[in-house]
């Protein structure tokens, strides 16, 4: 698995399901698993993706999107 993203939970959980409507199996874990999980939906977290699928990913949420010009 290959690091993706790091953000505030509120965006890695909306982000790990987009990845998965494209059939990209990713996982999320907190920044600091050492804290307790009181739903504060600002703590830090990271996104992996599998290695093979890491190129596409990013494709899909960070390339220049022509179509929108």
């Amino acid at each position: 698995m290959k690091l993706f993203y790091t953000g505030p939970v509120v965006n890695t959980e909306m982000l790990v399901v987009m990845l998965e409507k494209h059939g990209i199996m990713a996982s999320q874990e907190f920044e600091d698993p050492s804290q307790p999980d009181d739903g504060d939906l600002n703590r830090l977290a990271k996104v992996f993706v599998p290695d093979a699928e890491y190129d596409r990913a990013h494709r899909l949420f960070y390339s220049d999107r022509e179509d929108e010009l």
